[in-house]
């Protein structure tokens, strides 16, 4: 099995990438989807952000309000730690037993863990190699504010929240280019599908 850690930025059209790639048979790990499953009303994850930050986090439904949620975190570094220190974990754990899960049913798939912030959070080291979804930034800055509706101010604001696209180039072992025509976007796609296959047969022989 070959262990993709896939990353990206911003309106990079890291979604676009993952259909493509699950389409030649791909296995996705959606961390920010592990996030949303594991903050489910009466989840061990939600009662302990609920005890950390209180009731008024929650919707009429039960339901963690990521936004009020979010503004309680923003700017108060130890909040936002606490709360990391209770997700981050859970997340780690969710995602492994979902990869042992695939590893049991298929020795040689290709994983793709999908995480957005995976460089910013020191994760680089867990996996065999890194996909990077590319885009330049201006691209970036017209995506988010066509499909946001934002202000180049706005969008610039956001961008800034991540780690800058080509400094994230240095830590990629793959890129795949989405600056490109849908034709030229799925050509590359399939070669470096073709990569991960080689990469995944090489990774099986070492151990023979």
């Amino acid at each position: 099995m070959l262990n993709v850690g896939l990353t990206g930025g911003i309106a990079t059209g890291k979604s676009t990438v993952v259909r493509m790639l699950v389409g030649k048979g791909a296995r996705v790990i959606d961390h920010d989807g592990l996030v949303h499953t594991l903050q489910e009303p009466g989840q061990p994850v939600w009662q302990r952000i609920v005890e950390a930050f209180g009731r008024d986090i929650l919707g009429a439904d039960e339901r963690i309000d990521r936004k009020r949620l979010g503004s309680l975190v923003f700017d108060d570094e130890q909040r936002r730690r606490t709360l990391e220190g209770i997700v981050h974990p859970a997340v780690l754990e969710e995602a492994q037993r979902r990869r042992d899960e695939i590893a049991h049913e298929d020795g040689q798939a290709i994983v793709l863990s999908d995480i957005p912030l995976l460089l910013e959070v020191g994760m680089k080291d867990l996996f065999d190699l890194i996909l990077l979804i590319y885009a330049p930034p201006d691209i970036q800055i017209r995506r988010v504010m066509k499909r946001n509706n934002l202000s180049r101010e706005e969008a610039l604001s956001r961008l800034k929240s991540q780690m800058p696209i080509d400094e994230k180039l240095k830590f990629a072992d793959l890129v795949i280019r989405n600056d490109c025509t849908m034709r030229d976007l799925e050509k590359r796609v399939d070669e470096v599908w073709q990569e991960l296959l080689s990469r995944e047969r090489a990774k099986r022989g070492s151990r023979v």
